[in-house]
Parts: C-alpha cells; sequence; structure tokens
C-alpha cells in the first residue's frame, strides 16, 4: 500500500536529479526489534516504507550486522534485491487494487467467505490473528492496543482491517513462493503460519476462488495466477521479474514504470563486478566489426595533411625509458633534453616519424600517494591522474621538451602527448579552484563509506579523501570526499569510469553535461594541440554522447553500469536537449580551425571506430580488434573486420591505429612470440593502411608491462637482438616504405583458395603507390597452406550521387600489370630475398600460387615488370625455374647466355680451388690450376670478341683502336704467367706470415706480423684474394691502354665477381665477408698500375682514385653532420687495405712485406690527418675534387 510520496532533490554538479521512489512491505515484529529499525521507517499498517534509495541502503546496512556473515554470507541483502523485492510487492498491491476497481469490487470479501466456508470462521479469525501478531501494524507494535482489536477495526478509508490483513496474507504467501525472495525470507518467513490450523486449506481455497472469478490483464488470467505469472517465467531472478512485468503488464503500469525502471537500474548496478578489469583487460571475445549503426550518421571525415598517413608512432612511458637510458650509458638521465641522439637517430633509421612519450604532464600527487599506501612505496602518480597540463618539472619543464622537440624535428620526428578529457587527478588545480566542473552530489552515495582516511590533498585549502575500503581492496567507491577547509563545504565527486569495472580511484570526473566544464576542456586540448603535432585523446570513447548518458544520465531502464548513476535517469529528450551536439565533434571543429595542422588520435573501443573518423572526425582511432583477433588466432573474423571496414567505406581502414600492445596490455612478444608469428602480425601491422604505433620495448624484445606509476623497470632485460636484427632485416625496410603501404585508393584483399575453399587463416594483401608496389602473404597459423589468390574483396566506391559501388579486382589489376604475351612479372620476396618470375597472362588467367608454413609471411616489395628479350631469355629462366626463385634474375639470365664462359669459370674456382688455396705444395697446386685457368683466359678472350656486349663498351674503344692485337692463346698464356706469379707470391707470404713465430709474429709493427694481423682480423681474405686476383687477370685479357677500367666494366658487365660469390657458396665456402672483399676488389681494378710504384707513389694516386671514382667512394660512408661531409674511418681503410694489398701482391715485382706494410702506413696516417673530413681530402689531393659523391651539396 502506498501511503505518501517523498521528493528528495541531489545536487550533481550542475545538474540536480529527482528521486521520487516510495515503497512498503511486511516485516516481522522479531526482526524489527533485533535491528532496532527507526519508527519513521514503518506506515500505521506496519509495512515498512523506503522514501528513496538511500533509505533502502540504510535499511540494507543495518539488516546486515546482525547476518553471520563469516558462516553465511550468501544471507547478506543487496539494496538493489531489497528495493526490487518491495516494488514487486506493492505492484501487486497496486494490481490487486485495479482489480478490485475494474474486474471485483468485492473480490477480498469473496476471498474470506471462501475461507470461512473451507476452514471455518473461527479459524479464519485464528489465522488472521497470527498474522497479525506476527506482523503487527504501527498501533500494535507500539502496545497502544492489541491484534485481535485492530482486526475488528477499520481503516480511515473505511475498509475493515480483516480485509486489509487478508490481502497482506495474500501477499505474504506469493512472496513466500518466490524463489528470488529466498534472501530475505528471515524477514517475512510464514513458516510460523504452517502451525495454525488452516493455513494451507484457506491457501487453497482463495486459489480455487480467484480461478473461478473473471480473468485480468493482458493474458487473461485469474488474479492469483497473474500474480504468480512473473515468478514462474523468472522463479530465481528478481531482475527477470520485473521485466516480465514492464514488457508484458507495460499498459497497466502507468506512473509505476518509471519506479519499476529504476529498480532494474539499481539491479545492474549491484550486478557489476567490484574488482573487475577496465578497458583493455584480458583477450576479450570481440566480434567482427559491422557498420549499420553508423550508415545513418553523417559523414565528415577530417582531410589528412600530407604527414600524417606516414606516421610509424613509437610508444615510451617517459619516467622507465629515462631510467633504463640511464642505465644503458651509465650516467643519469632525467631530464628530456637529456636523451642522447643516439636513440633519436636509431628511431629515424628505423623508420619512426612519431614519438609519444607517456606521462609529461605534471601528475597528481594524490594518485603517487595512494599507490605508496598500497605498498609500492617508489611510486609516481598515474600518467593519467593528472594535476595540470604543464611539463614536470622533473621532467626539466617546458625548456627540455623544446630541446627534445628540436631535436626529434632534424631528424624527421613529430612528438605526441595525452591528453585526459575525460578527468583530472582527485587532488587537482581544477577540484581545488572549480568544483562545480565535476559529477558530484552533496550526499554520500552509499551508508557504509568511509573517509576518515589520510587526507591526500596537496593544497591546504581543500581536504580531499579516498574511501577507506579501496586500501583493503574490500571495495571500491565511486566517490571521493572534498571539503573545503575554510567554509567546511563538502561534496562527493565521482571518480573517472568507463563502467567496464572499478573506477580509477585517484581521478575526478569531469561534467560534460556542464558547457562550462565542456568549453575548459576544449581550452586544454588547445593548449596540448599548441605544443604537440599528435595528440592521443584517452579514453576517448566514453566522450562520445552514448556513453556519457549511458555512463552518468542513464535512460530509465538502461542504467547499471555505475554505482548510484540510475538515480539520475534523464530521458533521451532531456539528454539532447542538455547536450545537443557531440563533443568530438566540438573539439575536432575547432582543432580544424584554431590548430590544423595537428593530428588527432582517438583511443576508442565498444565498436565505435568508425563513428570515431566518419562522422566525428578524428583522423585515427584505436583499432583493438587488429590485437586481439590475431592474437587468439582469430582470423575470419579479422578478415571480415577487414571485409566490412572497405565494404562500408575503405577510408575508415586508412585511419585505424594498429598495435601488437598498448600501455594497458602484456607487451607485444608475451602475447605473440619472439617468433614468426609476432613477424608475420608485425608485417600486417608496418604494411596494411592503418597508422602503426609500437610499445615501449617492442623492438627490444622486453617482457615486463610497466605500470603507469613506475619509475623505472623492475625487470633486468637486455635488448633481444636476434629479435632487433629481424626488425631491422624484416620490419624497418617496409616502415620506410610507409607511403606504399598506408593508402587504400589501391588497398586489396585476397581470398586464399585451398582445395575449393577460402583459407581464412592467410592473409594476402596488394597495395600501390607513387609508381611502387607490394603484395605480402601471412598464415597466422601454425598450419601449412597452399592454394591460390586471385580474386579481391569487394570495396566501396563512391559515385558523385552519394551512393555507393562495390567494385572487385583481380591480382592483375591490383598490381596493376601489363597483360601481354611475353611479358613477365618479377618479384623479390623480402626474407628470402629470393626473385620469382610470373607471365603476366598466367597471372591474370589463374593468380598466383603460394604455399606457406605456419606462420610464415613472404612480402613482395620490390615488384617490376619486364618484356622478354628477342633470344627468349626470359621465358627461359621462367621455365627452368619452374616456380621457384632464385638469389639473382640477372644472373638468371647470366647463367643462360654465358652458360660456356661459367662453365669454363667453375672449372678453374672448383672447390678444391677454395679448399686447397694454403695446401703445402704450393707449386704444385698452381701448377694444377694452368689447364682450367688457360681455358677459363680462352674463353674470355673468345667472349670479348663475340656478341656478348663487351663490344659495346665504351671503354673498349682504345682496345679496339689497337692494331696487330695479339693472338688470343697468346693474351690467355700472358695472363697464365701474371696470375700464377701473383697466386704464387700471395700463398708464400701467407706461409711466411703462418710460420712466423716469438717477437715478429706478435709485434704489429713488422712487416710479416702486421700482414698476419690483416689476415687475422680479415680471414675471409685467405679465399677473397685468389678470386679477386682472377677478376684481375681480366687486365691482361683486355689489353689497351684503358686495361684496368675496361677489365672492371667487363667483369660487371658478364657479373664475374657474383659468380664467384655464387660457386663459392655453392661450395660451403662463401660468406657474407667474402662477398664484400670481392664486391671491393671488383671494384678496385682501376687502381691497377702498369708497374710497380714506390709506396711513396702509390698512396697519393690510390687516395685520389679512390674518392674521385663514382663506385669506389659510394663504399666510403660519406655523410653530412654539422655541415661538415665526413668519411667512414673503417670503410674508407678497408677499401684502401684491399687495393694496396692487391697492388702489391700483384705488381710488386719480388714481393716482400715490407712494402704492404710502407704503403699501409702511408694511407692510414693521410686519413688520419684529415681528421676523415672530405674537405680535407680534397685538399691534399686535389684530384679527389668535383666527384658527388664528396663535393659539399
Amino acid at each position: 500500500m502506498t501511503s505518501g510520496n517523498f521528493d528528495t532533490s541531489i545536487s550533481i554538479g550542475s545538474a540536480s536529479c529527482a528521486d521520487t521512489r516510495l515503497m512498503e512491505f511486511h516485516i516481522n515484529a522479531r526482526i524489527r526489534k533485533e535491528c532496532d529499525f527507526d519508527e519513521s521507517l514503518f506506515a500505521s499498517s506496519g509495512n515498512v516504507i523506503f522514501a528513496n534509495v538511500k533509505a533502502v541502503r540504510a535499511f540494507v546496512q543495518k539488516y546486515n550486522r546482525t547476518v553471520d556473515g563469516a558462516a553465511h554470507p550468501e544471507h547478506f541483502l543487496k539494496a538493489g534485491q531489497l528495493n526490487a523485492m518491495g516494488l514487486i510487492d506493492e505492484i501487486f498491491h497496486y494490481v490487486c487494487r485495479l482489480y478490485r476497481q475494474k474486474q471485483s469490487a468485492s473480490f477480498f470479501e469473496g476471498a474470506e467467505a471462501a475461507i470461512d466456508k473451507a476452514i471455518g470462521k473461527k479459524k479464519r479469525d485464528a489465522l488472521l490473528l497470527a498474522f497479525s501478531t506476527e506482523f503487527p501494524p504501527m498501533a500494535v507494535y507500539r502496545g497502544k492496543t492489541n491484534a485481535e482489536t485492530w482486526l475488528a477495526g477499520t481503516s480511515d478509508e473505511g475498509i475493515p482491517n480483516r480485509i486489509i490483513a487478508l490481502e497482506e496474507l495474500i501477499l505474504l504467501r506469493l512472496a513466500n513462493e518466490n524463489p528470488a525472495f529466498e534472501p530475505f525470507f528471515r524477514l517475512y518467513s510464514d513458516k510460523f503460519l504452517n502451525d495454525v490450523p488452516g493455513y494451507a486449506e484457506s491457501w487453497d481455497a482463495i486459489r480455487t476462488f480467484s480461478a473461478l472469478n473473471p480473468p485480468f490483464g493482458p493474458e487473461g488470467l485469474d488474479l492469483i495466477s497473474m500474480l504468480k505469472a512473473p515468478v514462474n517465467y523468472s522463479p530465481y531472478d528478481l531482475k527477470g521479474q520485473l521485466d516480465y512485468i514492464r514488457t508484458r503488464w507495460f499498459d497497466l503500469l502507468g506512473d509505476w514504470l518509471a519506479r519499476l525502471l529504476g529498480g532494474i537500474d539499481l539491479i545492474a548496478e549491484e550486478e557489476k563486478e567490484g574488482w573487475a578489469g577496465g578497458v583493455g583487460s584480458g583477450t576479450p571475445d570481440m566480434s567482427a566489426y559491422e557498420f549499420g549503426d553508423i550508415s545513418k550518421e553523417y559523414e565528415r571525415f577530417s582531410p589528412d595533411r600530407e604527414w600524417m598517413p606516414n606516421v610509424v608512432l613509437m610508444a615510451k612511458s617517459a619516467l622507465v625509458w629515462l631510467s633504463q637510458l640511464s642505465a644503458k650509458y651509465g650516467r643519469d638521465i632525467r631530464r628530456l633534453d637529456q636523451i642522447p641522439d643516439e636513440e633519436l637517430d636509431f628511431l629515424a633509421s628505423a623508420g619512426f616519424t612519431g614519438l609519444w612519450l607517456i606521462g609529461l604532464w605534471e601528475r597528481s600527487p594524490a594518485s603517487a600517494r595512494i599507490k605508496q599506501i598500497c605498498g609500492n612505496p617508489e611510486a609516481a602518480a598515474s600518467a593519467y591522474s593528472l594535476d595540470d597540463y604543464e611539463i614536470a618539472n622533473e621532467l626539466g619543464g617546458w625548456e627540455a621538451l623544446d630541446n627534445l622537440r628540436a631535436r626529434a624535428w632534424k631528424r624527421g620526428i613529430r612528438m605526441a602527448s595525452d591528453m585526459v578529457p575525460n578527468h583530472t587527478g582527485m587532488d587537482a588545480k581544477w577540484v581545488v579552484e572549480k568544483p562545480d566542473l565535476f559529477i558530484q552530489t552533496r550526499e554520500c552515495p552509499f551508508p557504509g563509506y568511509d573517509f576518515n582516511g589520510e587526507n591526500l590533498s596537496h593544497d591546504g585549502r581543500v581536504g580531499v579523501y579516498l574511501e577507506n575500503h579501496y586500501y583493503t581492496k574490500s571495495d571500491c567507491a565511486v566517490v571521493f570526499k572534498r571539503v573545503d577547509n575554510a567554509s567546511g563545504d563538502t561534496r562527493y565527486i565521482y571518480h573517472g569510469n568507463d563502467g567496464t569495472g572499478m573506477p580509477w580511484n585517484d581521478t575526478a570526473q569531469i561534467d560534460f553535461l556542464n558547457p562550462e566544464a565542456r568549453e575548459e576542456v576544449i581550452q586544454k586540448i588547445l593548449h596540448v594541440a599548441s605544443n604537440f603535432p599528435i595528440i592521443r585523446f584517452d579514453a576517448a570513447m566514453v566522450l562520445a554522447k552514448k556513453h556519457i548518458q549511458r555512463l552518468w544520465y542513464p535512460e530509465p531502464g538502461k542504467g547499471g553500469d555505475i554505482a548510484s548513476r540510475s538515480q539520475c535517469a534523464l530521458t533521451r529528450d532531456e539528454f539532447e536537449r542538455r547536450i545537443p551536439e557531440e563533443f568530438w565533434r566540438e573539439v575536432v571543429d575547432r582543432c580544424a580551425k584554431e590548430i590544423p595542422d595537428t593530428l588527432l588520435l582517438a583511443e576508442a573501443f565498444w565498436m565505435m571506430e568508425g563513428y570515431f573518423v566518419r562522422t566525428l572526425g578524428m583522423h585515427r582511432v584505436y583499432n583493438s580488434a587488429f590485437m586481439n583477433m590475431l592474437k587468439r588466432e582469430d582470423n575470419a573474423k579479422y578478415r571480415t573486420t577487414i571485409k566490412n571496414t572497405i565494404e562500408f567505406d575503405p577510408e575508415i581502414l586508412k585511419r585505424y591505429v594498429n598495435f601488437m600492445n598498448n600501455p594497458d596490455e602484456e607487451t607485444a612478444v608475451a602475447q605473440f612470440g619472439a617468433g614468426d608469428k609476432y613477424f608475420g602480425v608485425c608485417t600486417m601491422m608496418v604494411a596494411m593502411p592503418g597508422l602503426p604505433m609500437f610499445g615501449h620495448g617492442q623492438v627490444e624484445g622486453f617482457e615486463e608491462k610497466y605500470g603507469m606509476e613506475y619509475r623505472r623497470a623492475y625487470r633486468d632485460e637486455k635488448p633481444n637482438e636476434g629479435l632487433v636484427e629481424r626488425h631491422r632485416n624484416e620490419i624497418f625496410p617496409l616502415m620506410k616504405k610507409r607511403w606504399l603501404f598506408a593508402g587504400v585508393e589501391n588497398f586489396n584483399l585476397y581470398d586464399f583458395w585451398e582445395n575449393g575453399h577460402v583459407n581464412e587463416n592467410v592473409f594476402a594483401w596488394s597495395n600501390r603507390a607513387g609508381g611502387e608496389r607490394a603484395l605480402i602473404l601471412y598464415n597466422n597459423i601454425y598450419g601449412q597452406a597452399t592454394g591460390w589468390i586471385k580474386t579481391a574483396a569487394a570495396y566501396a566506391v563512391k559515385n558523385p550521387d552519394g551512393t555507393k559501388t562495390l567494385t572487385q579486382r583481380t591480382l592483375a589489376d591490383g598490381l596493376a600489370l601489363t597483360v601481354r604475351a611475353g611479358r613477365f612479372c618479377v618479384m623479390q620476396e623480402q626474407r628470402s630475398r629470393l626473385w620469382f618470375l610470373r607471365s603476366t597472362e598466367d597471372m591474370a588467367a589463374h593468380g598466383l600460387f603460394a604455399h606457406l608454413d605456419g606462420f610464415q609471411t613472404q612480402a613482395f616489395a620490390n615488384i617490376y615488370e619486364v618484356d622478354d628479350n628477342a633470344q627468349g631469355h626470359y621465358r627461359a629462366l621462367h621455365d627452368a625455374l619452374a616456380g621457384r626463385g632464385i638469389a639473382d634474375v640477372r644472373m638468371g639470365i647470366q647463367n643462360i647466355v654465358l652458360k660456356e664462359l661459367y662453365a669454363a669459370l667453375s672449372s678453374l674456382a672448383s672447390p678444391d680451388f677454395f679448399r686447397e688455396i694454403e695446401a703445402k705444395q704450393a707449386k704444385k697446386f698452381v701448377s694444377g690450376l694452368e689447364k682450367p685457368a688457360l681455358a677459363f683466359f680462352e674463353t674470355v678472350t673468345r667472349f670479348i670478341e663475340g656478341d656478348y656486349g663487351a663490344q659495346d663498351l665504351p671503354s673498349m674503344k682504345s682496345r679496339r683502336a689497337k692494331p696487330n692485337a695479339p693472338k688470343q692463346g697468346a693474351i690467355a698464356k700472358n695472363a697464365w704467367k701474371r696470375y700464377s706469379r701473383a697466386l704464387r707470391s700471395f700463398l708464400a707470404l701467407c706461409a711466411r706470415a703462418n710460420r712466423q713465430t716469438g717477437t715478429a709474429r706478435r709485434s704489429p709493427t713488422s712487416p710479416l706480423g702486421e700482414f698476419a694481423s690483416i689476415l687475422e682480423r680479415r680471414p675471409s681474405l685467405r679465399t677473397s684474394i685468389p678470386a679477386a686476383l682472377i677478376l684481375h687477370s681480366f687486365r691482361e685479357l683486355c689489353g689497351g691502354d684503358n686495361a684496368s677500367d675496361t677489365a672492371r666494366d667487363l667483369v660487371a658487365l658478364w657479373s664475374v665477381d657474383q659468380k664467384l660469390c655464387e660457386l663459392a657458396l655453392d661450395y660451403g665456402v662463401g660468406s657474407r665477408e667474402f662477398a664484400h672483399d670481392l664486391a671491393i676488389f671488383a671494384d678496385a681494378l682501376i687502381l691497377a698500375t702498369k708497374k710497380a710504384p714506390s709506396a711513396k707513389k702509390l698512396v697519393p694516386a690510390m687516395i685520389s682514385r679512390i674518392f674521385s671514382d663514382a663506385r669506389l667512394s659510394s663504399r666510403l660512408g660519406i655523410h653530412e653532420w654539422d655541415g661538415v661531409r665526413w668519411f667512414n674511418k673503417e670503410a674508407t681503410e678497408a677499401v684502401l687495405e684491399s687495393g694496396l694489398l692487391i697492388a702489391i701482391i700483384r705488381d710488386a715485382g719480388a714481393i716482400k712485406a715490407h712494402a704492404l706494410s710502407r704503403a699501409r702506413r702511408l694511407a692510414f696516417s693521410a686519413l688520419k690527418e684529415s681528421e676523415y673530413k672530405a674537405e680535407e681530402i680534397h685538399a691534399a689531393f686535389p684530384d679527389t675534387r668535383g666527384h658527388t659523391g664528396t663535393e659539399r651539396r
């Protein structure tokens, strides 16, 4: 029964919300006495009355003190459950009243007569007396009358009290038959009535009587059956019973609907887990993105500036990074301006163009103190609990940021910063000076909250108190207490909260229904934008209008995400009136107008990704599906996400931020491992449309997850050099071509067909930009895949009239291949470095065949087309490879064209040649080479005269002009004579160096000791010099005044040096060092002299030639720094040393080790005197001037 209405207004920031709930229900006298409830809680009928939720919570708190929680925690009451039970009891009374009004005014009198007929009037009176004694009306409870006298009287409305008691008895029985009411049975159990004669029979009589009366309600049931229907529908769930009443009895409820919806919301609030994880925690089972909802929204993408699509972002936790740098460099690095240039150089050289430093702003002292109280004495404040938007003093302030920003910009790196618009720190400047900007209440929302702990305020004007149960993790309050120390004004300000878990206990929630608060936040955003070209908005999705309402001002019946906020429900119309425009749309428009060159990046989840970029206008938005789905290998879901995106609007795909971890997650290697799966997903991250974002320590392979309060890493982790090297080889080259992968205009996702069905585990895509193209395949599962790609997924093309057309491309279309006979697509696979040839006609007709092992990636980033030549060499190579890859296409062609030449070379440079170079019988070894050497040299002379391209070389002109050229046989014998002599000299020098013992061997200044040290430092020379001597024999074979230049051109034309490397690898004696040596020796062919000059003359001539020759100078590492052109010491010494070795070994008449030693010392001394500056070399050796490799730019 309803006795009256109560109205309590609770101030919520700039808003207020009215709570006018009233409910009452019966409670037995014993519990009333045991709990010592205030008599103001009870109506004259004896039923308890709750004016509002605060009263419900007070009742529950008092009752729960009488419960033995240790033995029976399930007996604790919850306010939402008790509120729901009271609502159901009241609504049942309301339905009874409606029934009397509309169907049978005398129903309860008739029920009384039916009881009398079943058990007799005397037993009926005894039953009602027993009930009224156990559940006494107020007058009986206070002793002003007794139950018997009360039953004989009437109410103020003239209703006999025995009829009132009968209605209450019926509802008591219904409550005791409701399993969902079990927690409350102690309050009103009817077990005592079982001992009263006629109780069971009277209930049977009532049920029978009810069935004989007119039906009522939407389902046409008798009254008692109707009242039992919600219980039958959802016997164990109060929320389910309320939902039943809401949906089935909707037309009957009238004003009760709002209260019922509030009751549902209150239960929903209590069903939230208190200490659950928040945004991004765990590995959610996500669904593929769909765009049905936003298709009805307007489209207003923000245009990108030219630099924005090419951003590759590195995230660093500022304090932790500085600590790690201090350890790495062995010096104190605490400020931003102390970050070494080497770190920025590494980032720039890798291809990073954005640096996001987490935790730059002044943080909340209260946040730090909370974490210290909770067990981490060295904790900083959370990077997302801020005092104000000033660069932290401990990081060096604005001056230090200016220094770092300038150095980063010089390297092409833009700085990025967080902006936390949703909340501040709980003791922030605004909390002290502008408390009306926050969501708050003047009354504590829960009676059990305790704010008697430490004052966390660092400002003497106010006190700030965290609810004490947080420290023991026994509760997580939704508010903290703020007290104005001058006036005593007390407010309970809500913590920031996204509704997914516990509140962010060190924060204060800004009230975005308050226009003043919105403008204050926008001004802070503009302040951040004026200092950082990239802004990441933390938890941006909570400030979309739908979530502001869901969390803080829920529509009736849709609350429950944040405890106590259902009391502040607003209708949708009222909410729209209070905040008509999306906050983020206003932010984007203001930034575009006032600070346009700013990339706005939103951390947004909850299927709002498309809405944030397409409608709200953010430049980029988090794509959490990338990490979560690929980690779980939910490959079909992620492929569907991509397909759904490009079918709706490909522009959205371009605007995703793809990441393998973020500050809220475990590290990338912890989630993806450090093997092929990691590098496959990382390839997707950097080579698909969407901004790639790397986490702190991701490249190094660190496994520790850094808390936002960390000042340092707690694990002494060292970089995984193997992982870093794989990044250098596999990931960084792709990052440096970000412009090729960032766009969506030419992006295509292909189906991988295997045995008649699509293998959803394989991601295959292509892209094109700037005349370049790429094709990448990745198999994200531990299992092989073999099949074909040909047709791309459909993508949307926008028509001028605003409609869309779905279009599909073939692989040939996607790669923009020219399809005609005799044309081939040549592709280099990045990981294996192999080249593949495919007929463009075959690719157009059938697509591309691929085999992928588990977690294997194939990245084709170097793709070009070529028409076959008249001799059909490309077709021959294509057929010979039969789909296999080749290390060098040109060498593949050369192997066909120069088959005879290479055969002769392989006979000379046989396995024995490499393995027996330093055989004890050097003379026998050299003489054994004569036959294959002469055969090779004769073949070379024939090829020079033949149709193999030699005659077209410009350097051959001097040779052709010379009359009476020697015959081929004589040329070959002369070449053999020179070659064999040089080889014997080298072997003899090696043998003498090997025999050195004692002081001579140990002394680096002795000639032989110096040569021996060169061999020890560069052991590959033992095999590369004999091979290089074969190359240098081309000087004798070419002849003429320009023999050295001609020889080098000829070696390059026929790839003789590459063929020697190929042979050495085939024999198992090749290496990267061998190939490097041989390449230098091939370039150094031009350093040869006709006669053996003295060291004094040799060195200047050689240095001049090295620095003036384009091919040699390109090996010197010439670069500019601080306006000076420098050359690399080690690289230049290696080139010079190699030239001297060959010159002295070949051209010195009687080989003497001291000749090499003297020349080497002179050369290195000249380099040292130049201080490794190119300009000083130019000054010392004028002949080096004028070459583009060393001249100033």
